[in-house]
């Protein structure tokens, strides 16, 4: 993405915003091409939604600006008297995937060094952790693609699974075009999303589970490639362990058992699994992404995509391969540098006492003061106001009340709190219910560095000078640790942040040792992590080892239960969640973009025709979908899209259009990954009174 303004960017803020606009840059990933919201994202830096100024909730129970220097005397002195009284895991910390690597990693130390806290997560922990988990497991790493996008260009079969690209990030869709082409474009998903058309005319094929049964489609796939000798021996000989266990695992998943729990017909399971192994080493690929992994099973979900992976000899092969996609834009970077709560930077475990001894003398500190592993996000925000729990919160690049699972008992545990404080561009849900607001940078308006899905480190850019009053998230974290006498020093300055970073990361899985931002401004060097100092990189990995001791990856068998299918009656449909083209994540910021917001102004409901006739409802009518006390309204989209047993719902709407007021707190034991792809949920007509009392309609 390239940036152009209508007078130098150096130019001081004058009381009326710079014009920006913005114009794809031909870059290997996009090539040009950006999506709906990247073409308008120019229209968020002037908003005149912008916060600009701190705001502190006063006695009145209303939020009203204060200066930068009574908002962080007040942070300060109350974070200062809950850790003397309560203790340092009495503040906690919320961070976000979509903060440049500099604030990621400041937040981390932040959180550790200045509040001595454990007690810090982000809401990457609802994007890509099982897929982490997985993939630390079997590889001993975890990165998004262990291999540049452009690979998959040469790809006679790509098998995607529980990714929408086509509505998510469609530059991605002209790196299908050879599999397409190959007629060898899978993609499995519940509904016939635009994904899922681009394998129609002879382009591919579209599989259609039940929701949730992803782990047994795999199992399946995997023991019919191994009953029928397709699976690579050579290959499993010489880069992995484990192959007996996985075996024995997949024996009582033929076919047809199969197809009993998934509905996919046993004859195309037959035909998807010698597709696969007909192009093994030479053109194969298996990319995974949200929809099978934001289960209570999404780590086994994933460990079972990536078993089939190493059966069939495709991972560290040029040409083939196994990847997760991304989903926020720094889903990468910001899981790599201390923002999880088990983490330290360079994706180091915080319990290793090297990973401790090297990072604490990068931070100037002694390594005994590090705080021990927090928990993980759903968990952090259960303890809210809880005995024992975080009694102050301090919440960066995230928008919880719409994106975290079961956000009725969010609300009710922000509202337990004795501070809450939220940096963000505009009055989010979220800030809405804040004590303290901290009006920070948009991504124009600063410099920094972003990790995509390749684990490709990327410049960003200042382009704009932000509006007087806004401060970038470095400063703020600087100005809280002096306030709170914190030993070690905190940059404001993103260039020597980031070096220091590099430092810490330096012998770490996740290396950017050998990265600098004269590197990074030469657009002749890709600099892909691991990159220890003195490396030009490395664009793909397990060409010759995997990251474990031994050099092997490790094929983990995983189990399976049978699905006990929703009761279809009495309104009880299957609920799944997911996005739409036009906004993102929790809609904070493309709700706020009037061409965006007019094209999907509201949460619909895709239902199946045969569905809505059983249920009374018609197209555009008002609908509830309800689990327990909590009650989505919304309009009925008909569309034979979607499988008659299954609902979908966006995710990006808030207050009664919340999707996540019907989601569980149930999570994945290994990576703490909510349920968000599977509940259980009641259809009916609206009631007109409550539909007058939510809409006015």
């Amino acid at each position: 993405m390239t940036l152009t303004t209508s007078a130098p960017a150096a130019l001081p803020y004058v009381g009326r915003r710079l014009s920006l606009t913005v114009s794809g840059r031909e870059f290997p990933t996009n090539r040009g091409g950006l999506c709906k919201k990247g073409w308008t994202s120019a229209e968020l830096i002037d908003s005149p939604e912008r916060i600009t100024t701190p705001l502190l909730r006063g006695a009145d129970g209303r939020l009203s600006p204060v200066s930068w220097e009574h908002a962080l005397d007040e942070v300060a002195r109350r974070v200062s008297t809950s850790r003397r009284v309560y203790g340092a895991d009495s503040v906690g910390v919320f961070g976000g995937g979509g903060l440049t690597n500099e604030k990621a990693y400041q937040l981390g130390k932040f959180a550790r060094v200045a509040l001595g806290t454990s007690r810090i997560d982000y809401n990457g922990r609802f994007c890509m952790s099982s897929a982490a988990a997985a993939g630390n497991r079997a590889f001993g790493l975890d990165r998004g693609l262990p291999f540049p996008l452009s690979d998959l260009d040469g790809a006679s079969t790509i098998m995607m699974l529980g990714s929408n690209v086509a509505e998510t990030m469609p530059p991605f869709i002209g790196h299908l075009a050879g599999a397409r082409a190959a007629g060898g474009l899978i993609v499995v998903d519940p509904r016939r999303s635009p994904t899922a058309r681009l394998t129609e005319d002879g382009a591919g094929v579209h599989v259609q589970p039940t929701p949730g049964t992803d782990l047994i489609l795999l199992l399946g796939l995997t023991h019919i490639v191994i009953a029928e000798r397709l699976h690579d021996v050579g290959y499993l000989r010489s880069r992995t362990t484990g192959f007996d266990g996985v075996r024995r695992s997949v024996s009582e998943w033929w076919p047809e058992r199969v197809q009993s729990q998934t509905g996919v017909p046993a004859h195309q399971l037959r035909a998807i699994a010698r597709r696969l192994a007909s192009g093994a080493g030479a053109g194969t690929y298996i990319l995974t992404g949200r929809g099978v992994e934001q289960h209570a099973n999404g780590t086994d979900t994933a460990t079972a995509a990536i078993n089939l992976a190493l059966v069939l000899g495709l991972v560290g092969r040029e040409g083939s391969g196994y990847g997760t996609l991304t989903g926020q834009g720094n889903g990468q970077g910001g899981r790599e540098h201390g923002q999880k709560s088990d983490q330290l930077p360079g994706y180091r475990k915080i319990s290793d006492p090297a990973a401790r001894t090297h990072v604490a003398a990068v931070w100037g500190i002694d390594e005994a003061a590090l705080p021990v592993a927090g928990l993980p996000a759903v968990e952090l925000l259960a303890s809210l106001g809880e005995p024992g729990g975080v009694r102050c919160l301090l919440v960066h690049g995230s928008n919880v009340v719409v994106s975290a699972p079961d956000v009725s008992a969010v609300r009710a545990g922000l509202a337990r709190l004795d501070l809450l404080v939220v940096c963000d561009f505009f009055l989010t849900e979220t800030a809405r219910l804040a004590d303290v607001v901290l009006p920070v940078t948009q991504w124009a308006e600063e410099e920094g560095t972003m990790t995509n899905l390749e684990g490709r480190v990327l410049r960003r850019r200042l382009a704009a000078e932000p509006p007087p009053g806004v401060r970038s998230e470095l400063w703020i974290l600087a100005e809280l640790a002096r306030r709170l006498k914190s030993p070690g020093t905190f940059s404001t300055h993103a260039p020597t942040v980031f070096d220091e970073l590099c430092r810490a990361s330096e012998g770490g899985i996740a290396d950017y040792s050998g990265i600098s931002y004269d590197i990074l401004d030469d657009d002749s060097i890709a600099a892909y992590w691991p990159f220890p100092r003195g490396s030009s990189g490395t664009p793909r990995l397990f060409g010759d080892r995997f990251a474990h001791d031994d050099g092997l990856a490790r094929l983990v068998p995983v189990k399976a239960h049978e699905q006990k299918a929703a009761a279809q009656k009495d309104g009880v449909v299957t609920l799944i969640t997911g996005r739409l083209l036009e906004h993102y994540q929790s809609g904070a910021q493309t709700r706020r973009v009037p061409e965006l917001l007019e094209s999907k102004p509201e949460a619909r409901v895709q239902i199946h025709p045969a569905t809505a006739e059983l249920h009374g409802i018609d197209d555009g009518a008002w609908v509830e979908l309800a689990r327990g006390e909590s009650t989505v309204l919304c309009r009925a989209d008909l569309s034979l899209e979607i499988r008659p047993d299954t609902v979908f719902l966006p995710f990006h709407f808030a207050e009664d259009q919340s999707a996540n007021l019907l989601t569980e707190q149930l999570t994945d034991p290994i990576s703490g990954m909510p349920e968000f792809k599977r509940t259980t949920v009641r259809i009916q007509p609206a009631d007109p009174a409550r539909r007058q009392e939510v809409v006015g309609a």
